[in-house]
Parts: structure tokens; C-alpha cells; sequence
């Protein structure tokens, strides 16, 4: 896990500019920073050493036959397997990222299909003037690119872009899609002018000899779901139980591959006690574990007790991070310029303690339970026909009155592809592309990247998601229970009150906080948005009395604006 960065074009100042653009992203790999250049490309690296904390192991890397120079952020979790078909070449580190370089020189971009991991990485080939560039399936690991006074600049923060001298321009639609519906942009978007990302799934190849071919250099899509799925077959109860729980045990025994320690953030959830039963039984006897949790001292909302029951049949002690309201707006503050973008609220904010914590004791590898609930339908809205995009919020979450008419005009509601024949595996493949997936991994990433740590997230493995999202809905939803069968697979090992638990939405008591202890806070951040040039200030102001006074069904409204008067003004 580490961050990337590069320059395509002719400029002396090149060298310069690499050196600016790694430091503004040091935090996502200080254990080494390294450059490559050439007359054509310059190609910089953040390392944090998780698999071969040799020297020789630094990026950029060159190839052994020294025509190709990749730069890599991520992990590969199969390179084990990888490295034994790629016999032709001659390795001289035990890392993961030369088998990723040996993997493009023997297959090319059909490489990506071999690939079990979470990516986005670049390579540049010397002899044919060709770069590449790829992004994992669901996105896990961020890619930003951009084309400026005819350059072509990537990275894996914005910030780093903006370290470059890209311009920062506010992408107006995108702001307006935001306060308006709720929705975070398309997944190519950003918030920003000018400034793309590559889409989950896609590569990008552009071809410089004297000249950059800006039009050539279309995003192509590698991974595509829909017609994976569509080759699956619908499996019976127990052949299906089988085949999945094989695949749960294996994709938690690959992330167990890092030497350094590990970690694991633990709720109380369905979801996090499987993670927390898969890895005691499949954690060698050799490595150790330790596990992160958060509260805030709500008994309306902490999960410690579950928590608390769950770990005591481990050996891996429990680290309980307590969510003070009184730090929230320093949190604010600090996890705002982390992030860049719009985030989701306190929950974020704990989860920031808990990778702080981790990284004070040490542990470099996270594991998280993230994507259950997309692959296996378990949200409520999945079943009770709302239109709904928010676990366990009956209300609209946003405020478009809020906004004068010709700002609130800029937004077009998306249209999602709905590439299947039924409602509900549209609605997961949305959440899984457009909405819910890409949202939590950018924050993930964000708030891992933080505090130097490495997040792995064993439930987004590709082979999960497809196997679970291609059964019937039968398999998912029954007798009023969402994500039936994982129910039924785990009962036997966590039993009925935490298999067969409803749903709980991972929460804090924001709404509670911010009309009471933090009213100050929020107070002066809304006063400050209130008078923005694009915002009704009298709409406003009556929005926030009237939350004041009780009306406090979601406050996603109210984290918006503060969200944007923190990363904006």
C-alpha cells in the first residue's frame, strides 16, 4: 500500500515537480520515496513496506530486462501462486510488485484477469514508448489523472495534482449533484475540474513518441461484471454454503500475507463477527492478531457488548477507542484535508482513532468486513421498494431548497446502468459501481492512508462478490431476513443471536452531538455557509432552527454543508 505519481511529457521542470507531488502524499508511504525519470516520463513512489521490506524492493522498479519501470499501489494477494506460471523470468526480490511487472511482460493486459488483489498501478515501457496504467475491479485503490498544458499528470490523491500546479476549480455539477440528490458524481468524476478518475475495472494505454495522443488515451474496461455474472449458475442451498464458505476461508488466508503485523477493526455487527470467526480459524499459529474498536459512551448506539462477547472466544486482545464529542472538530479539520472530498461523517471520524491506534502500536495491516451487504442485498432498501439509498433513513437526506434556483438547476440526477433482468441484483450492481462501494473505499482509503496503514478488505474479493450477487433472491432474502444464507452459513459457528441479529447501520450519535454539545461548532460552520453565493441563506437558517427544535430524522443535510465549508472555504 503506497502512493503513486508520474508525469508524462517534455518539461526540464519535471523533476521539480515529482519531488512536490510525493511530498504532498508522504503519508501514504514514508518508509521510502523514490524517483525514475527519462526525457519522456518521470514516475515517482511513496513506499509502506508490507511484503519485502528489502531495499531492493523500492519503486519505481525496473524490469530485470530493464525496458519496463512500474509504479504500484496496492497489494497483489495471490503473487505466490502468480510468481510459479511465470517461470521466463528471473526475480530478484521477493515482492509482489515485480511479480505484477513480470506479469504484464509475459501476458499483458491480460494479466489483469489473473490478478487477485486491490490496485492501481502504471508502467512504462522504454523500448516501445508505451504506458499503462490499471485500476483493481471494485476501485479499491485510488487513480487520478489529468491532462494539463499538454501533460498528462496521475496520482493517487487530488492534493498531489494540486502540488503540480493543477488548477483547483470546483466541478459545479458535480457540487450541485451533491446537495441536491445526495450523489457523489459518476465514477470517472471528481470534484474537481479537469480532474478524472480511472474507473474500477479499466486500463488506459497511451503511446508517446514525440507527440501524446490525449484522444487516444480512453479508459477501457478489463473487468466486466455483468457478463461475468451472467455465465454463473443459481447453486442450491447447501451446494452453495459449501463452495462460499471455501471461498471465505481463502480469501482471509491470502490477506493474512504481509510481514508485518496485522489487525483487525471489529463491530458488532453480523458481518464483523464473521470476519472476527474467520480469522481465528484460519490465522497460522505464527502470526498474531489484535483487534480496534470504537465507542461513545451512547448506550443507544455503541456495540461494545456484542463486541466484547465476540472477542472473548480469542486470544487477541481488544483495543476500545472512545469517540470524545469534544475532539470531533479538530477531527473534523484534520480528516477533511486527508480526505478532499465529501466523506461520511463521525462514523469516519472514529474509524480515523482506530487506524491512529493501530499504527501507534505498530500493526501496518488492517482487515475490515466492507462489501457483505452490496454482494448479499442487506440493506433495507433492497427489499422494501423506498427508493431509498440509506440504511434505515425513511426521510429525503438532503435539502435542495437550501440552494438558489440557478445553482440547483446545474444538477442532472444519475442514471444508472441496469444491466440485469431483475430490481434488485440493478440496485446492488449500483451500489456496487456507482454508490455505496466506491463512497466507502474512497473513505477507507483515505483515512488508512492517514495514518501510514494498509486496509484489506477480505469480503471484496472478486470471487465473493460475483458468487454471492449471481444467486437468487431466495438465497438472499427470506422469511423477512436479508442476507439468508450467510446467515444460515455462520449460525453454526456464531449462533442465533448474532446470525440471525437485524441489521444494524454502523452509528454515532451525530444527529444528538450536533444540536446539542457541538451546536457551536456547527453553528459557525453553517453561519459560514449560509452566506456562500450559491446557497439561499434564509432557507438555511430556517433548516437549521428547525433542526434544533427536533426535527432531526437524518442530519446528512447538516454534514454536508459543514463538509463543504471545511474542505472549500
Amino acid at each position: 500500500m503506497c502512493g503513486i505519481a508520474g508525469i508524462l511529457g517534455f518539461d526540464p521542470k519535471n523533476s521539480s515537480t515529482i519531488q512536490k507531488m510525493l511530498e504532498a502524499q508522504k503519508h501514504r508511504g514514508p518508509d521510502a520515496m523514490c524517483v525514475w525519470k527519462d526525457e519522456k516520463v518521470v514516475l515517482g513512489h511513496n513506499r509502506l513496506s508490507i511484503i519485502d521490506m528489502s531495499e531492493s524492493a523500492n519503486q519505481p522498479m525496473i524490469s530485470n530486462c530493464a525496458n519496463y519501470v512500474i509504479v504500484f499501489n496496492g497489494e497483489i494477494y495471490n503473487y505466490v501462486e502468480l510468481k510459479k506460471e511465470l517461470t521466463s523470468y528471473s526475480f530478484r526480490t521477493t515482492s509482489d510488485t515485480e511479480v505484477l511487472l513480470a506479469a504484464y511482460i509475459q501476458w499483458n493486459s491480460k494479466m489483469l484477469d489473473k490478478v487477485n488483489g486491490m490496485f492501481s498501478f502504471a508502467i512504462w515501457n522504454k523500448k516501445d514508448n508505451n504506458f499503462f496504467a490499471a485500476r483493481d475491479r471494485f476501485g479499491v485503490k485510488p487513480f487520478y489523472y489529468t491532462f494539463f498544458e499538454n501533460q498528462f499528470y496521475f496520482s493517487s490523491e487530488i492534493k498531489t495534482l494540486f502540488a503540480a500546479g493543477i488548477p483547483k476549480i470546483k466541478n459545479h455539477k458535480v457540487w450541485a449533484n451533491y446537495f441536491t440528490f445526495g450523489t457523489y458524481g459518476l465514477p470517472d468524476e471528481t470534484f474537481f475540474e479537469g480532474i478524472q478518475q480511472l474507473k474500477a475495472g479499466h486500463f488506459l494505454e497511451i503511446n508517446f513518441s514525440d507527440t501524446i495522443d490525449f484522444n487516444a488515451a480512453k479508459p477501457r474496461l478489463w473487468y466486466d461484471f455483468p457478463a461475468r455474472i451472467s455465465k454463473m449458475q443459481e447453486l442450491p442451498k447447501e451446494a452453495l454454503k459449501e463452495q462460499y464458505e471455501a471461498l471465505l476461508n481463502d480469501a482471509v488466508r491470502l490477506r493474512f500475507r504481509a510481514d508485518v503485523p496485522l489487525g483487525m477493526n471489529v463491530s458488532g455487527g453480523l458481518d464483523s463477527s464473521t470476519l472476527i470467526n474467520l480469522v481465528h480459524r484460519n490465522l497460522p499459529s505464527q502470526k498474531n492478531m489484535e483487534a480496534f474498536t470504537f465507542y461513545s459512551n451512547n448506550e443507544k448506539y455503541d456495540e461494545l457488548p456484542w463486541v466484547n462477547e465476540l472477542m472473548q472466544s480469542t486470544p487477541y486482545p481488544l483495543h476500545k477507542m472512545l469517540l470524545d464529542y469534544t475532539e470531533i472538530p479538530e477531527l473534523i479539520e484534520k480528516v477533511s484535508y486527508f480526505q478532499e472530498e465529501p466523506f461520511g461523517g463521525f462514523p469516519t471520524l472514529a474509524y480515523s482513532l482506530l487506524f491512529e491506534s493501530a499504527r501507534q502500536k505498530g500493526i501496518k495491516v488492517i482487515l475490515d468486513g466492507q462489501g457483505m451487504d452490496e454482494a448479499w442485498a442487506g440493506y433495507d432498501y433492497y427489499h422494501n421498494n423506498s427508493n431509498n439509498i440509506i440504511q434505515g433513513v425513511t426521510s429525503s437526506p438532503v435539502r435542495p431548497e437550501a440552494l438558489l434556483p440557478e445553482f440547483r438547476n446545474l444538477a442532472e440526477k444519475e442514471v444508472y446502468k441496469r444491466p440485469f433482468d431483475n430490481d434488485l441484483q440493478n440496485l446492488q450492481y449500483r451500489d456496487l459501481f456507482y454508490t455505496k462501494i466506491p463512497r466507502a473505499l474512497r473513505f477507507n482509503d483515505r483515512i488508512s492512508m492517514m495514518h501510514s496503514t494498509e486496509l484489506r478488505e477480505p469480503f471484496l474479493d472478486y470471487r465473493l462478490v460475483e458468487l454471492a450477487f449471481a444467486q437468487s433472491k431466495a438465497m438472499k432474502f427470506q422469511n423477512g431476513q436479508s442476507k439468508w444464507l450467510l446467515r444460515h452459513l455462520v449460525k453454526e459457528y456464531l449462533g442465533d443471536t448474532v446470525a440471525l441479529a437485524p441489521k444494524r447501520a454502523l452509528q454515532t450519535p451525530q444527529r444528538e452531538w450536533i444540536a446539542a454539545e457541538l451546536k457551536p461548532y456547527f453553528g459557525d460552520k453553517i453561519e459560514q455557509f449560509s452566506i456562500l453565493d450559491f446557497v439561499d441563506g434564509k432557507q438555511v437558517k430556517s433548516i437549521w432552527e428547525d433542526y434544533l427544535n427536533g426535527n432531526q430524522d437524518n442530519s446528512f443535510y447538516i454534514w454536508q454543508w459543514v463538509n463543504y465549508v471545511t474542505l472549500l472555504v
